[in-house]
């Protein structure tokens, strides 16, 4: 990663650091489908403006293999785990749910080595597997929550967030193996679109739609998660692939849990442990070694 790239990278790991804060902020006064649904329909109607303030370059994309597989991605790669994370922000820290996120790209290396022939696992590749998933099982195993007034986290934070993890991961095989000819923005537009269009109406069929304990700093945390953390940080992303190169921009994953830990320690009373560095320790150690050249 260049010196020039560090600023772009930080920064969009500030980006979405912070939304996990606020996320974690938001889940105590909104259901966590409602708070999803509201905040990718915000993020979505973000991308319709896009097209439509600088149509003389971009265009809504009409092609129907795009549209089907991005909205696969919209709803098995954007929905659940974007709802998984949210709902176990209500059991875990938002630095810890960071953390746990850092995995990601182990479990993908993981996945790929069994859906995509050109890309099985080395012996190097195993290791950093091994190392970053260790981090995991400790995480697990000692029942950090990161939460000042919780002893033991629920369970279920944990369950989600392998969930949300497996997902992603398993996206980013998909969109290897479907949709890499196409333009990043325009696949991102897609699944989020379609995203906000599954989550909000069962949302409100199943859960209803009460936003009577909202206060106007949750209205302002939702608004910042949705054009903030999530359409202006695609922006960013898509730009530091584009401009410093894939690795580079998978440095931000290293970022995110500084941000979100401290974030949600000043802001929100959390904790950053000494389970939680060692855990961390683990999971990033492994994560260089599988990206190591």
């Amino acid at each position: 990663m260049t010196a020039q790239a560090l600023p772009y990278i930080s920064f969009l790991g500030f980006l979405f650091g912070s939304t996990l804060v606020a996320s974690r902020f938001s889940v105590g006064q909104f259901q966590p489908t409602t708070y999803i649904g509201l905040r990718l329909t915000m993020a979505g109607l973000g991308h319709v403006a896009f097209y439509t303030l600088v149509s003389r370059r971009y265009h809504w994309p009409t092609d129907r293999r795009l549209w089907l597989h991005a909205s696969v991605l919209g709803v098995l790669g954007t929905a659940v785990p974007m709802t998984s994370i949210v709902t176990a922000l209500q059991y875990l820290s938002s630095g810890l749910a960071a953390i746990f996120i850092t995995t990601s790209p182990a479990i993908t290396v993981l996945l790929a080595h069994f859906f995509l022939p050109d890309e099985a696992l080395n012996r190097r590749k195993a290791f950093g597997v091994a190392l970053a998933l260790t981090g995991t099982i400790v995480l697990a195993s000692s029942g950090e929550s990161g939460l000042a007034d919780v002893g033991k986290a629920n369970p279920l934070g944990y369950i989600l967030m392998l969930v949300a993890m497996t997902m992603g991961g398993a996206s980013s095989v998909y969109v290897r193996k479907y949709l890499s000819d196409y333009n990043a923005f325009d696949v991102a537009s897609i699944r989020m679109f379609v995203a906000a269009l599954v989550v909000m109406p069962l949302s409100a069929l199943i859960i209803g739609f009460d936003l009577h304990s909202v206060t106007p700093s949750g209205y302002v945390a939702l608004l910042y998660a949705a054009l903030v953390g999530t359409f202006a940080g695609l922006l960013l992303a898509v730009y530091n692939i584009k401009r410093f190169g894939a690795t580079a921009a998978a440095m931000t994953g290293y970022i995110v849990p500084v941000f979100a830990g401290l974030g949600g320690m000043l802001l929100l009373n959390e904790q950053i442990t000494a389970v939680m560095l060692i855990g961390v320790l683990f999971i990033v150690s492994g994560i260089l070694v599988i990206n190591r050249s």
